[in-house]
């Protein structure tokens, strides 16, 4: 019924929206002139009437108007703007080479405002970043990362130094999309957090959606971090990388068939380990990814793409601990224009994440993971000017596997033992409109219908009322449910399924030129979880599907905003509040075990949560000097009742805060050009403490003394605060050739933040004493970077 409903839909609006006024229509890709990469996000403009649009994800565009002659301005940052007049007498077809603007001496100087498009649109929440901008932030030992860019952005945070991931709007780490050429990223993290996964090299195009998060997008509750790699420049062959204190990185790209095809190979890794052995240590930490990708133009009409990344992470201590973990993700695309104004992309992506640890002195190897097999067809409707769609399927097959134990040795006590696999299928529908109602009022509205089927498998715990966890009444705790037997599926059978419908809708009106308010509503499911029971998650987390005892979460966002620019596009303002709520947010009994445990709803409850707050941003995006500062006052709490009167809940049933609320956050970005030849970069940071749990007594009993703890977060650990700062030197920069050095000092005043505060008893005084540990002090770094 939902199925008809929504082509339904789209037939209706369809019919309405086409009239009999003669329009035509211009459409075509552009692409930067020295390599044909494909640029996302360029505008092209219609300043006479008005009107506007940009290139998608592939370059392409495409607008119909009236029959007429008009002048258009195509504007990218960091490029010419060209401007032309088109005469639309017929549909036509247009492409367009932008030039890099130190290319060309020659700049054109645009008077109109470009920035209008942006005030118009009814998209809200959403940061961009460029991989320049990535390069110039400072960051721990000279290595440019994304993580560590966008938690400079408001509502994003993490755990702290060495944490795993990202927080956004007071989310955990696992309620993130995290697309990479659209195929799924598990863990975004190297070496515990210390650095990213993605090669800054290599991405073209990153969107990161806090909230207003468009129909075609799912499966998660908090945002989406949309990543894009290059394609490779189909002209000539060029490389550039760089050299730094602990790790390289290469690429290099050209064409398969010039101007029809082309290639990109990138690598990078980790080497501060091969100096271990110098100093008579006999550990081992080094990471290491790939990036691939080969694009190839068939014509006009078709393009393919195949796509890879595949990372990896090995950490050993001496001969009795090592563990490795690492991604692998390929994508193979097939974009076809079926018309001037039907553009579509067809793509199969298969997802791998996998964990390994080895551990000498128990003799046993520990193996999990999650794949997905993912199909996924879209397509983007032109109707007019002020209308399109885009609609679409979306299809993946999960496959977890919470644990495959066996012995490294034949003398080893441990059995092998394999915990349950799991399967679900995960399938969705959309609809995306985006309307212009009028000239000063434009929509964003759209629907989704998400199901889940959780497949059989070997093994299933039947329990009393379907209760898993049970409440002690006498202890007044909660403890694990007996099972009363087990049931074995096939795995074509249905052990639960569910169905949810997901609005979202975003408008925007324009005050005037420069300003204007914007309001979204979204609404999201998210089936899968990921179990973890510290704050910041490691790779030893498993992931687990929504099923007969763990319920999907469901997310209700709302958020409103005002948003300007001024000083003739120098300055941008945005200003947004928001409030969601979560159902069925996952919360664990005291004294949880996650790990190798093959009935893990027998230590889960179904909570929810809820997160409200400001964000500010303000941005200089023109002149020598450029940068932004952001603030977040926010909160985000969570709370487990008692499933009946008798039960206490989790922390006695009261609202508690998250280990994300961090009430406030401010930071600071900024670069300055102070000659041809030198760049001054910095980025301050402050955060308020992370939410944890101290003890605040201890008693006696048989002799042992225990500590006695508060409520669930009621401490925090001492505010975050850090500043870092970084100089280019460039001595010759040439339209081929690009040398530069990049010098750094992070956490210049060598500020102890607190990972953690840990309580141990004096053995000399038997008082508890409190320790601090701090990841970072002071940090320097230097590093070779080239392009040629």
């Amino acid at each position: 019924m939902y199925k008809i409903h929504f082509w339904f839909l789209f037939l209706v609006l369809n019919g309405m929206l086409l009239n009999a006024q003669e329009k035509f229509t211009i459409s075509g890709t552009i692409s930067e002139n020295s390599s044909n990469e494909t640029l996302i996000g360029v505008n092209i403009i219609f300043p006479e009437i008005q009107s506007g649009t940009t290139t998608n994800e592939y370059g392409f565009y495409s607008i119909t108007l009236p029959k007429g002659t008009y002048k258009v301005l195509v504007s990218y940052l960091g490029f010419n703007t060209i401007s032309e007049t088109v005469t639309l007498s017929e549909n036509i077809v247009k492409n367009f080479n932008l030039t890099a603007s130190f290319e060309n001496l020659n700049e054109v100087v645009i008077t109109e405002d470009v920035e209008r498009l942006n005030i118009k649109a009814p998209q809200m929440s959403l940061n961009k970043l460029t991989a320049n901008t990535i390069k110039e932030i400072p960051v721990v030992l000279g290595e440019a990362d994304v993580i560590k860019a966008i938690t400079l952005l408001p509502g994003i945070t993490t755990a702290g130094e060495g944490a795993s991931g990202f927080n956004v709007r007071g989310g955990s780490v696992d309620q993130n999309l995290i697309l990479l050429d659209e195929a799924t990223i598990y863990n975004s993290s190297h070496l515990f957090g210390f650095f990213s996964v993605f090669n800054p090299d290599a991405i073209k195009d990153l969107k990161l959606y806090k909230g207003g998060i468009p129909a075609r997008y799912g499966g998660r509750v908090s945002s989406v971090l949309d990543i894009y790699q290059k394609e490779g420049n189909s002209k000539n062959f060029h490389m550039n990388g760089g050299i730094g204190m602990v790790t390289s990185r290469v690429l290099a790209e050209g064409p398969l068939k010039k101007d029809k095809g082309s290639f990109l190979f990138g690598g990078r890794s980790s080497y501060a380990h091969l100096f271990l052995p110098l100093f008579d240590v006999d550990n081992i930490a080094y990471f290491y990814d790939l990036n691939t990708k080969l694009s190839y133009k068939i014509n006009d009409n078709n393009s393919i793409y195949l796509s890879g990344y595949f990372g990896r992470d090995v950490f050993r201590i001496q001969d009795s601990f090592e563990n490795a973990y690492g991604n692998a993700v390929f994508n193979f695309r097939w974009n076809h224009l079926i018309s001037d104004k039907l553009f579509s992309n067809l793509s199969l992506i298969y997802s791998d994440y996998d964990y390994d640890l080895k551990l000498s002195f128990v003799e046993f190897d520990w193996v999990s993971g999650i794949k997905n097999f993912n199909l996924k067809y879209d397509l983007k409707h032109y109707i007019s000017d002020k209308f399109k769609l885009q609609y679409g399927l979306n299809s993946i097959y999960h496959k977890f596997n919470p644990g495959d134990i066996k012995p490294t040795t034949e003398t080893s006590g441990i059995n092998p033992f394999k915990l349950t696999d799991k399967y679900a299928l995960e399938h969705a529908i959309y609809l995306d409109a985006e309307h212009q109602l009028s000239d000063k009022l434009s929509v964003s509205y759209g629907l989704r219908l998400s199901t889940f089927h959780r497949l059989g498998q070997n093994k299933l715990n039947l329990y009393n009322n379907n209760q898993a966890v049970l409440f002690n009444e006498d202890l007044k705790i909660y403890e694990k449910a007996t099972p009363i037997g087990e049931a074995t599926y096939k795995r074509r059978d249905v052990i639960a399924k569910f169905e949810n419908l997901e609005p979202r809708v975003s408008l925007a009106h324009q005050l005037n030129s420069k300003s204007s308010i914007k309001a979204s509503y979204n609404r999201m499911s998210q089936y899968l979880h990921l179990l973890s029971n510290t704050n910041s998650p490691t790779p030893l987390d498993v992931w687990t599907p929504s099923g007969k005892y763990i319920k999907p979460q469901l997310l209700d966002q709302y958020a409103i905003g005002y948003f300007r620019t001024f000083g003739n596009g120098s300055y941008t303002l945005e200003f947004e509040s928001f409030y969601k709520t979560i159902k069925n947010r996952i919360d664990y009994i005291d004294g949880a075990d996650l790990i190798a445990n093959n009935a893990v709803e027998q230590v889960i409850l179904n909570g929810r949560a809820r997160a409200y707050g400001t964000e500010l941003l303000l941005r200089k995006n023109k002149g020598r000097f450029k940068g932004w500062v952001a603030y977040t006052l926010s909160k985000s709490e969570q709370q487990t009742p008692g499933r009946t009167p008798q039960e206490l809940g989790i922390n006695n049933g009261r609202w508690y805060k998250t280990p994300f609320d961090k009430t406030h956050d401010i930071s600071f970005t900024g670069s300055y050009e102070l000659n041809n030849k030198w760049r001054l970069n910095a980025n301050f940071i402050f955060q308020t403490g992370q939410p944890t749990t101290f003890p605040n007594g201890q008693y006696q009993f048989n002799g042992i003394t225990i500590p006695n703890y508060s409520g669930r977060n009621d401490d925090r650990l001492p505010s975050y605060h850090r500043l870092d700062i970084t100089a280019t030197l460039n001595p010759k920069r040439t339209k081929k050739r690009e040398r530069y050095w990049v010098f750094g000092i992070y956490n210049i005043y060598n500020r102890r933040n607190a990972a953690s505060i840990a309580f141990k008893s004096n053995p000399d005084s038997g008082r508890n004493e409190a320790t601090r540990l701090s990841i970072f002090g002071i940090v320097p770094s230097i590093s070779y970077n080239f392009k040629f």
